[in-house]
């Protein structure tokens, strides 16, 4: 079979291998599409993601497809069913997973970082992790799971009401996500802080009440809830800034593992501010399947570039002659 294979930092190399097999509790699904994240671009340069790549190994976490095998021991998942991956594999007995937190186990593994995923014609994962999606929801939609779980995690990391006013630092894909699911979510004021002109009719099509390119207008302080998208001390920093008495601060960007960032600690103090880091998907995919079926997420209007395998390589190095909002790999189309 076809996969693309990241054989080294920077190394992307497709090559014909073996179609893999099922025992157990594993399923095998032909995959339909593999969304591109930022995730990814920080393996192919060397960095981690939600765990450390083990290559040489196949990336893809965001993933939906067709069941095509399943293992002896898989129950509820059959052959022919549309479905989507949670890439995340929690090992059930540490610490972290026995108190409920799975998305800290000390054991993690994830389809597409230490095991193969979805850039390739078939991939498998054990049927815990795999979700079948209802006939309304599309493989491409279904792909983009993942990412809207991502965000679901760090949503019920907060405690939101209507009354309040949030604010999102970033306008790129995960930001789109927040700012629909804020909006779902019934706040009444969600305003944006980003950087290209461009994105402020998506912007408001996601639910924005203001847009502000944080390059060129002040952007107001005294938000109740702040949403940091991006991952750069300096939008870390803003962030503390821009939260009100009382605020909520969630730290979701990824940031560069050695980067650090200034924090007044007054003002954390004098604020009362809570912030919070979110990490990965605990068990939200159900949630996030339904916000798809529902139609209260609208994450096909958001992907700007439908690609091929050959043409990875160039997106993770930002060769690509055009903005990019959001890359999903056809698999099909590039066989």
């Amino acid at each position: 079979m076809k996969a693309l294979v990241l054989e080294n930092i920077s190394d992307m190399q497709i090559k014909d291998l073996p179609e893999p097999t099922v025992s157990g509790d594993e399923v095998k699904i032909k995959v339909k599409y593999s969304g591109i994240c930022g995730t990814d671009k920080h393996l192919y340069l060397g960095l981690p993601g939600s765990a450390d790549a083990e290559m040489p190994v196949v990336l893809g976490h965001e993933n939906s497809g067709e069941v095509v095998a399943v293992g002896p021991d898989v129950v509820d998942i059959k052959v022919g069913d549309r479905v989507a991956i949670d890439p995340n594999i929690y090992c059930g007995y540490c610490k972290y997973c026995r108190q409920g937190r799975p998305q800290l186990c000390e054991h993690l593994s994830a389809v597409g970082v230490t095991r193969n995923g979805g850039l390739e014609e078939y991939t498998t994962a054990p049927q815990r992790v795999v979700y079948r999606l209802p006939d309304s929801v599309s493989y491409l939609s279904g792909a983009m799971v993942e990412p809207i779980s991502c965000v679901m995690h760090g949503i019920k990391r907060l405690n939101l009401e209507p009354a309040q006013k949030a604010l999102v630092i970033g306008d790129g894909f995960i930001a789109q996500l927040f700012t629909q699911i804020l909006a779902a979510s019934g706040l009444s004021q969600i305003d944006v802080s980003g950087h290209s002109d461009r994105k402020r009719e998506l912007m408001s099509r996601c639910g924005t009440t203001h847009f502000y390119n944080n390059a060129t207008e002040e952007v107001p302080t005294g938000y109740d809830v702040v949403i940091e998208c991006v991952g750069l001390p300096a939008t870390q920093t803003a962030a503390v800034e821009q939260a009100g008495k009382g605020g909520q601060v969630l730290m979701f960007g990824v940031a560069n593992p050695t980067d650090t960032f200034a924090l007044n600690s007054y003002e954390v103090f004098q604020k009362e501010l809570d912030i919070k880091g979110s990490f990965i998907n605990p068990y939200v995919f159900e949630d996030s399947i339904a916000l798809l079926a529902s139609g209260k997420v609208n994450v096909e209007m958001l992907i700007s570039d439908e690609i091929t395998l050959d043409q990875v390589a160039d997106d993770l190095a930002g060769k690509f002659d055009h903005p990019i909002n959001k890359a999903v790999v056809n698999i099909e189309k590039s066989l």
